[in-house]
């Protein structure tokens, strides 16, 4: 072998080397996969859940039956690790009637109650909805954080994150937007619950999570495709190799809770491990 031959070998190896390096990074023990519960416990339906490797469960509130829910995760070593607001979109914080806003207001420290009670950290809030001049999007803005900022005692009280997710909702379609609303939120007890495919429709997710940054807390586990919609994991537009990327770069660790179907909870299982490097 000559000296060019040599050369061409070594960095042929070396970037097999480097290539196998990244594709070997392992969030497992550091993103905890879990999957989206209701308001009462099916236990035969957790133990499945269990057996199939996930590390939690999250529910709804209000409505939460907290003390069945608790004894089903208690013998299951099921942890619920948080609550969904269920009524953020019909009992709206950015509503033009301030006692529907404060009605929301009060559902989410019940929710905050819940979350706490069932041994969870946060409570995801959709908080608000473009609906036309009455409701636009310095409406919901303006008068979400206002609601939101009355709950920060709660919050610090209860150890409860208030963790704002956007959606289809006309708000914060921008990723430079999301990131500015959190800090306008002037809180760390009010982070982003990022859904991957949720905003995918409008940025790349990993472009996303670059922006948002350690504002991450938690994660929702979707697919979105420009052709095909939402659809199961690792068949849409997500490049999931750059999410994992952007993720190891914030140092992401905590909880990624699958909303959506695949087919089976042993399907979503499988991909969850494969995507997230699990």
């Amino acid at each position: 072998m000559n000296r060019r031959q040599f050369l061409a070998a070594t960095a042929g190896s070396l970037a097999l080397a480097s290539l196998s390096h990244a594709q070997s990074k392992s969030f497992r023990g550091i993103i905890h996969k879990a999957v989206k519960v209701g308001t009462a416990p099916d236990e035969k339906h957790f133990q499945r859940v269990k057996d199939l490797g996930f590390d939690g469960i999250e529910g709804n509130a209000p409505g939460l039956q907290v003390e069945p829910m608790k004894k089903v995760c208690a013998q299951l070593d099921l942890p619920m690790h948080g609550v969904v607001y269920s009524k953020h979109w019909q009992v709206r914080l950015s509503d033009r009637n301030p006692e529907v806003r404060e009605k929301s207001r009060n559902g989410l420290a019940q929710a905050m109650r819940d979350a706490k009670a069932v041994g969870g950290t946060s409570v995801l809030l959709v908080p608000g909805k473009v609906t036309g001049e009455q409701e636009n999007h310095q409406h919901v803005w303006d008068r979400s954080i206002e609601q939101i900022q009355q709950l920060l005692p709660l919050a610090e009280e209860l150890n409860i994150h208030i963790l704002i997710e956007t959606v289809w909702n006309g708000f914060c379609y921008k990723p430079e937007q999301f990131r500015d609303y959190i800090d306008a939120c002037d809180s760390p007890w009010v982070q982003a619950y990022f859904d991957i495919g949720n905003m995918q429709r409008f940025a790349p997710s990993h472009e996303w999570i670059r922006i948002l940054g350690k504002r991450i807390l938690k994660l929702d586990i979707k697919d979105w495709g420009s052709k095909n919609g939402f659809c199961p994991l690792g068949q849409g537009d997500v490049d999931w190799k750059k999410v994992r990327h952007e993720l190891e770069k914030i140092e992401f660790s905590g909880w990624a809770t699958r909303e959506g179907n695949d087919g089976g909870v042993d399907k979503t299982a499988k991909l969850m491990n494969e995507l997230l490097a699990l």
